[in-house]
């Protein structure tokens, strides 16, 4: 049996071009996800979701392959909303919320994520009671793909926001999401591989 890949299954929604603003139609998916707010490079809670949120995805994909369905933990992903939209072109990181997510297979329940929360509590990870299996079904959407440092993303979202959706007839449909394509303990900053993704709506 092949082995599932989300980036593979969709890849039209994870293999975006880095020139040009994209038109999507994003179906359900599913997602282990756990919910915070602040710096994320400074709020001590951000490094704990990703850890509770890497611990259980991959205990369930042990799991998932031991049953025999294997698959490749997807991508870290991330919604970030803030009370003031424009407080992400301003880069005021300590005002932003988030929820960060891995998506699961559609095979995946609740009883199998329950599984992996025991697994990884048996190792006293922490932030395990924040967390969530959901569905997220953003539909009609505008994306592309950012290459550098995050700090870098506001010219391309001002874009976005003030000439592309407008231009386009769109006003915003869901929360900004971020597709992490790139590890950044590994990657210079400069070549970090980000999905810049704005669910929409007609106007």
């Amino acid at each position: 049996m092949d082995k599932y890949d989300i980036r593979k299954q969709f890849k039209e929604l994870y293999a975006p071009r880095a020139r040009d603003f994209e038109v999507v139609n994003v179906p359900p998916l599913n997602y282990l996800m756990l919910d915070g707010h602040g710096n994320p490079g400074t709020a001590p809670t951000y490094a704990t979701a990703l850890e509770a949120l890497y611990s259980v995805s991959y205990a369930v994909k042990f799991a998932s392959k031991h049953a025999g369905r294997d698959y490749a933990v997807g991508p870290l992903e991330g919604l970030w909303t803030a009370d003031d939209p424009e407080a992400f072109t301003r880069g005021d990181k300590d005002s932003w919320k988030w929820t960060m997510m891995i998506t699961q297979p559609d095979w995946i329940g609740s009883a199998e994520v329950q599984d992996g929360l025991a697994k990884a509590a048996s190792k006293k990870v922490p932030g395990l009671d924040q967390l969530r299996l959901g569905t997220l079904d953003e539909g009609l959407s505008v994306q592309i793909l950012h290459i550098g440092s995050y700090d870098d993303e506001a010219p391309t979202l001002h874009r976005l926001h003030h000439e592309f959706m407008p231009a386009s007839g769109f006003g915003f449909g869901g929360p900004h999401h971020e597709i992490y394509l790139s590890d950044a303990r590994r990657v210079a900053p400069e070549k970090l591989k980000t999905i810049l993704r704005q669910p929409v709506r007609q106007l």
